[in-house]
């Protein structure tokens, strides 16, 4: 009796480490989102750069991750919801690495930018940001708070974060033909909300991860009627 009391809890004290790596990369990839942000709506180049260099801390969090949690298998071959908290996890850095990286694909189009005039339609991306900032960190809180319930809520948020993306493509499309000389800048506009879309993705990846870890309930592949 004492012998497994001693595994179980050097087994949480593995998974919580675990945790606690997952939720410091959560804290970077999320201040790495934000510093993309200011990078774009500032128009300051070393907001950009800090994003790129930044991003390195993640990537090098992401393997050790991943080597914390393949080795806490290893070693006390966890079952049921214990290794559904391990595998979520390991999956939450996966999805976090994604997103930092879509956080430097933000601040490469947003220093291309400052090689051009301000134009007045990137005011446009101020929503979507912000859409995409927030299911970021209700992803976070679902996950470091077990909350199924916000978690589930990232799925239709990520379909109205499509749209938005979307609307906004056209808008700028269309915009094409009468400003040719903006056509660069709105490029990569264009592909500024397709990033920050795949942020949204990544977030709602997060929550059905989340869901799984919790309850056991496979909801990636349930599509709403």
């Amino acid at each position: 009796m004492t012998t497994t009391t001693h595994i179980l809890t050097t087994f949480e004290e593995s998974l919580q480490a675990l945790r606690a790596d997952a939720l410091m990369m959560a804290s970077l990839a999320d201040r790495n989102f934000e510093n993309a942000r200011k990078g774009i709506f500032e128009r300051d180049e070393d907001w950009c750069n800090t994003v790129i260099a930044d991003d390195e801390e993640i990537d090098v969090l992401e393997v050790q991750i991943d080597q914390r949690g393949i080795a806490l298998m290893l070693k006390f071959h966890p079952m049921a919801s214990d290794l559904r908290n391990v595998v979520s996890t390991m999956k939450l850095s996966v999805n976090l690495e994604r997103i930092a990286d879509q956080s430097v694909n933000i601040a490469r189009r947003g220093r291309r930018l400052l090689n051009h005039p301000p134009v007045d339609e990137v005011a446009g991306l101020e929503p979507i940001f912000r859409f995409a900032g927030m299911m970021l960190k209700d992803a976070i809180r679902a996950y470091a708070e077990s909350d199924s319930t916000l978690a589930r809520s990232l799925k239709e948020r990520d379909k109205e974060l499509d749209r938005f993306n979307r609307d906004y493509a056209e808008q700028l499309t269309a915009l094409m033909a009468q400003h040719t000389e903006r056509i660069p800048c709105y490029m990569d506009l264009i592909f500024i909300a397709r990033f920050l879309e795949r942020v949204g993705d990544q977030s709602k990846n997060v929550g059905e991860d989340t869901v799984f870890a919790i309850s056991n309930v496979e909801t990636r592949h349930v599509h709403s009627s």
